[in-house]
């Protein structure tokens, strides 16, 4: 019996090592002195579409239109989703300059059928390339073309630094939640880009040729759509790529609903994604001794940082308490030794990347704020939201 429950613990550390190990890589990949993913010249810009789903934006949906506007060229083309919208989301985007269509089907609710319903509009005219920009989302100036140009060039989905501000008087949570985004979505990718890895899309900011799309269902209301986009795309063969280089930037939610739908929105869709797509994507991988794409599945097997730091810490107790039980060193050891790793990586994230988002004695507080995340993910295995809901404003 003492034998068993050793080697099921040495089991379990391994597998949480894997993940970690996979992080530490890419944080310190993310470290290398910087170079240019893209010529210093840029690459010639096809004719690209910007699709922004947009459901009861009224009041925000100009802000995001303009920079769009200025930045596309004579024959490029913004059309906005007005998505099952109860205010005038198509009036202001009209006003705005944007081109509009607009859908209604109580029946089928979520991002992905809005953008399934742009990409039908645009059948008949078809450009090389469609950027997706939610309608929250402000495109830093260039960012458009480069994005185009990037996909295009390579054939592949392309994602651009995806930013988040805080909001007015931002609390500790919300600093700890803002470090966490920025290592999901800059650090980590761009320590995979630096290796030749690709990176997951993130929702906002996705550059995808145009000719896939019909390869790829994007008509879903999965919570992650986003991931689910890019898993399917890379086992399609067309892993998607990062593109620092451009940036688009969204603010995180100011009230408490929003932040908590937000919140139960990405982690409960993550971690459906890894159940769907993980095992798929590594057997393949393998199969076809790919190594960028077992990259890709590495890097989607790494859950939410919240989660992760609160179950190294679990599997740390528990052998401790099995080592004070049954003297067993092994299990101890492994699970000291990939919390410290893990705990190494995000210092060394907030060290080059974070130290403007939250101070040291902040990060320091992130255990409690974990803590405060348990009854999400206990929803996530008892009672699991699987319906698409927008976060309030």
């Amino acid at each position: 019996m003492t034998g068993t429950v050793t080697l099921v613990l040495l089991a379990v550390c391994f597998l949480t090592a894997v993940p970690v190990v996979f992080l530490i890589v890419q944080v310190v990949a993310a470290h290398r002195p910087a170079r240019r993913l893209l010529p210093a010249g840029g690459l010639p810009c096809p004719r690209f579409t910007v699709i922004m789903p947009a459901h009861d934006e009224e009041a925000i949906i100009a802000r995001s239109i303009a920079p769009i506007i200025a930045q596309l060229p004579p024959a490029g083309r913004l059309m906005v989703v007005a998505d099952n919208c109860s205010d005038d989301t198509a009036g202001a985007a009209l006003r705005a300059g944007a081109e509009v269509t607009i859908r209604r089907d109580l029946t089928r609710i979520g991002k992905g059928y809005a953008l399934a319903h742009g990409v039908r509009c645009l059948a008949a005219d078809p450009p090389q390339v469609v950027i997706i920009v939610d309608a929250d989302c402000e495109v830093a100036p260039g960012s458009l073309a480069r994005l185009a140009g990037r996909c295009s060039a390579t054939g592949r989905p392309v994602q651009a630094r995806y930013a988040m501000l805080p909001p007015p008087a931002p609390s500790a949570a919300d600093k700890v939640s803002r470090l966490a985004w920025t290592i999901k979505t800059f650090v980590r990718p761009l320590g995979s880009a630096h290796l030749g890895w690709p990176c997951q899309l993130m929702g906002s900011g996705m550059a995808l040729p145009f000719d896939a799309l019909g390869h790829v269902d994007l008509a879903t209301g999965h919570l992650a759509e986003d991931q689910k986009l890019g898993a399917d795309f890379a086992l399609a063969g067309r892993s998607p790529l990062f593109c620092p280089e451009a940036e688009i930037v969204s603010r995180l939610p100011q009230g408490e609903t929003g932040k908590r739908q937000q919140r139960t929105r990405w982690e409960h869709g993550h971690l459906a994604i890894i159940g769907e797509f993980l095992l798929p994507l590594t057997a393949r991988a393998l199969a076809k001794r790919d190594p960028r794409l077992l990259a890709f599945a590495l890097d989607l097997c790494i859950p939410p940082l919240s989660l992760l730091a609160m179950s190294l810490i679990l599997l740390t107790g528990l052998c401790l308490a099995w080592f004070a039980l049954a003297g067993a060193v092994g299990p101890l050891g492994i699970s000291v030794a990939v919390l410290a790793g893990f705990t190494v990586a995000i210092a060394a994230a907030w060290w080059r990347f974070a130290q403007a988002i939250i101070t040291w004695r902040e990060l320091a507080a992130a255990p409690a704020y974990c803590l405060l995340k348990i009854p999400s993910y206990v929803r996530f295995f008892i009672h699991r939201r699987i319906d698409w809901v927008r976060t309030e404003r």
